[in-house]
């Protein structure tokens, strides 16, 4: 981060550093499959004892006090290290819904598990059409006999393959794409009509898609209330975005040291690579593109927990921007520096690619983000246009 920490912040980032430097080698990634079970218990176990599971929350949530930049300096670390926890849909995610729209009997059911290492929530919101559109929503929530029936089809859910339960976000009225109508309900995997269906990631991850028929939940289910988690839904996936900007952050800075490295005592024609004039020039291209990255996600972490949709979106879109040209630089120049073995399974390089791509598309990718970008600034200057 590119602002000064508190000590508590200083002691969190030293000790992520140092904890996933020593336990997530990178033969440790090779040996984690996509279609892996949820966390690794140990190490999940490990992350609820050193707090950083409830490092983001408040203390009356049971919490550490702790925001955007505790989760930003964990998610960074996992960037760096390339490891498969599900910390963003399970803590950035669900953890946030929970502890933005839950009561005080949901929260201690299904926030204080999750902070204690005790249950593992996945968010379900996408849909096979929906893209980049979160109010495109064709699952439905009706109310029948005291509860709700839940039906439809939730697409590319995050971590899914492993989860105990599911945020589920369904239309409870309103038109396919209307803002106003849309619920959030928990749904336990075990239920009733559930079916997951797991498969791996392109970056060695895992994601699910969940079909609904009839699945039938209490109105203790409904988190926040009914017809208006749109609002909530949005500053959510705003915070993901910034999570997985973050951990972008941490894998363009390991992928640029590893070509730094690589260059610097790879020989050809009897002098090392380094020596290049024209690879000097691309690697401080690659080391002036992180450096500008780094400066774009440390205002959008700070900007993570305004209510004010506009600033912080366009200040989210512009992390994305900036991490999705920087990754995709980053991993096409070492890719081209590392040669034939960059693209390989045995080279971390590759697998650096795949997951910076993976980030890439993750709660819209560039190009989405440029026309939100456009129009969030358009909107702001219409509003500031009308007279008072």
């Amino acid at each position: 981060m590119t602002w000064e920490l508190t000590p508590e912040q200083s002691m969190l980032r030293d000790s992520a550093e140092r904890y996933f430097r020593e336990h997530y080698p990178f033969e440790k990634r090779r040996a984690a499959p996509g279609s892996q079970a949820g966390a690794d218990s140990a190490s999940w176990g490990r992350f609820a004892e050193f707090g950083w599971l409830a490092a983001p929350f408040p203390e009356s949530d049971g919490g550490m006090g702790g925001g955007p930049v505790e989760a930003a300096i964990i998610m960074e670390g996992i960037g760096a290290s390339l490891a498969p926890e599900p910390y963003l849909p399970a803590v950035v995610l669900c953890g946030g819904l929970l502890a933005a729209l839950g009561d005080d009997t949901q929260k201690q059911s299904w926030l204080q598990p999750l902070l204690e290492g005790a249950s593992l929530p996945a968010l379900a919101f996408a849909e096979p059409q929906s893209r980049y559109d979160l109010h495109d929503c064709l699952a439905s929530a009706r109310e029948r006999d005291g509860r709700y029936s839940l039906n439809g089809h939730k697409a590319v859910v995050l971590g899914g393959a492993g989860a105990t339960a599911y945020i589920v976000v369904a239309r409870t009225r309103g038109a396919q794409r209307a803002s106003d109508g849309l619920s959030l309900f928990v749904v336990p995997r075990a239920a009733d009509g559930l079916a997951v269906i797991p498969y791996p990631t392109i970056d060695g991850l895992n994601a699910c898609e969940l079909r609904l028929q009839d699945v039938l939940v209490e109105h203790a289910a409904l988190l926040g209330p009914v017809h208006r988690g749109a609002a909530a839904l949005n500053k959510i996936i705003d915070a993901g975005a910034v999570a997985v900007a973050a951990e972008a952050l941490g894998a363009m800075t390991s992928l640029f040291k590893l070509t730094l490295d690589y260059v610097k005592t790879r020989q050809q024609f009897g002098r090392p690579l380094s020596s290049n004039q024209a690879l000097q020039h691309r690697l401080v291209d690659m080391h002036i593109a992180l450096e500008e990255t780094r400066a774009v996600v440390a205002h959008a972490v700070r900007c993570a927990d305004s209510d004010d949709a506009v600033t912080r979106g366009k200040a989210v879109s512009a992390a994305k921007i900036q991490a999705g040209k920087t990754g995709r630089l980053i991993g096409q120049e070492a890719v081209q520096m590392h040669g034939a073995m960059g693209v390989t399974d045995e080279s971390p390089v590759s697998h650096y690619f795949k997951r910076l791509t993976m980030i890439d598309v993750c709660f819209g990718n560039v190009s989405w983000h440029e026309q939100r970008y456009a129009q969030l600034t358009l909107d702001a200057g219409a509003a500031n246009d009308r007279p008072a």
